[in-house]
């Protein structure tokens, strides 16, 4: 019996998604590269605290307002800090996320994102 008739003529169908699965690929390369560009800004305390984070989950910015900072009172400043880091990270997830969401049409594929 010869094998490529046994499946029915399925080489065009996998070529076709093969060359499906390498657009994909190459569209989420470049998604990932442009998401790195993106970034998100968070505050907490009512704009004392202030930060940047891009897509690519780094602190680009911190910044700090002078009234803020009250040596009585350092652990406030920390909470603030660490809120508006945290709420910087959650939103970048978010935009990397959305983005990759996009490409794959929701599809989550572990190890990517």
């Amino acid at each position: 019996m010869n094998m490529a008739k046994g499946f029915g003529g399925m080489g065009g169908n996998m070529n076709q998604m093969l060359k499906q699965a390498q657009k994909m690929q190459e569209d989420m390369l470049r998604a990932q590269e442009e998401v790195k560009a993106k970034t998100v800004e968070a505050s907490a305390g009512g704009g004392a605290v202030r930060v940047v984070v891009n897509g690519n989950m780094e602190l680009l910015e911190l910044h700090i307002q002078p009234e803020a900072i009250d040596p009585e009172d350092a652990e406030m400043l920390e909470d603030m800090v660490k809120a508006a880091v945290n709420e910087g990270f959650r939103q970048a997830q978010e935009l990397i996320n959305s983005e990759m969401g996009k490409v794959t049409g929701g599809l989550k594929i572990p190890g990517l994102f």
